[in-house]
């Protein structure tokens, strides 16, 4: 049995090193004194009874997470759901989910195509959301995918693991804004996600988002290997509600635009 501490470990240092962005904006913030709390993670999958949200969720689900709020995303045709952990401290999971059947035959049968080469072990394992991709694709296949869906050729390429981290911006002291941190980002050479803005979301919507652009990796196609965009950092302040309480929920219209982090350049 994998233990949560196990589990979020994994996902952190698979995306960690295929994400190097996110270990020197680790580093950076910690040299300035702080220590990084995680908000949430978020995991990517296709809407299929052997892959789909609930499957994924089930292994976080054994550990103590629980489903709060549900998304829709109509133009990008993806569905969502939030999660969270009894202990507070523990980061919430956004897991989302490309409802396959909306897509045309092509991408339908080169999805089901890549879930059909999964061993049936590798989804009774606790560490399954880490696992990363499990099947074989060609470079052609990933582009064919990605004329329909950037989220569908993500998936593709990089199969179950993190797709991003986020920093919680209210639990740093130096930074007084989420405008400040990500003055210091691009300061320090980072390049931001612009789609809607740098910052997504207000205080008005209880929850002010931004992102990295994804980092471009090598990965291995059956064509060879090619360079694509990964993963991205994330970063989130969160307003207090009428109860004085944090909101913990997303907004639809500013994570719509989040996604796009990873689209090809």
């Amino acid at each position: 049995m994998t233990s949560l501490v196990e589990l979020l470990d994994r996902l952190w240092q698979d995306y960690a090193t295929l994400n190097p962005q996110a270990k020197a904006i680790h580093q950076l913030l910690e040299a300035r004194g702080e220590t990084v709390t995680n908000d949430h993670i978020a995991l990517r999958t296709f809407r299929d009874p052997i892959v789909g949200v609930d499957v994924v969720a089930s292994a976080f689900e054994k550990l103590g997470y629980v489903a709060r709020g549900e998304y829709v995303f109509p133009d990008k045709k993806l569905f969502a759901r939030h999660y969270e952990h009894a202990d507070a401290a523990q980061p919430k999971l956004f897991i989302s989910e490309l409802k396959v059947e909306e897509f045309s035959p092509r991408l339908r049968q080169t999805v089901r195509r890549l879930i059909d080469q999964i061993p049936p072990d590798l989804l009774r394992r606790a560490d399954f959301p880490a696992s990363g991709r499990p099947w074989k694709i060609s470079y052609a296949e990933y582009e064919l995918l990605r004329s329909e869906s950037e989220y569908a050729a993500w998936m593709s390429a990089f199969g179950f693991r993190a797709n991003h981290f986020t920093v919680l911006v209210n639990a740093l002291k130096t930074f007084k804004t989420l405008q400040e941190l990500n003055e210091f980002l691009k300061k320090s050479g980072f390049k931001l996600n612009s789609s809607g803005g740098e910052i997504k979301g207000s205080p008005q919507v209880l929850l002010e988002q931004s992102s990295t652009l994804a980092d471009q990796v090598i990965v291995d196609f059956t064509d060879g290997p090619r360079t694509i965009p990964c993963c991205y950092y994330e970063f989130a302040r969160r307003y207090p509600q009428e109860d004085g309480t944090l909101f913990q929920g997303f907004v639809e219209r500013s994570a719509d635009k989040i996604f796009e982090s990873t689209n090809k350049r």
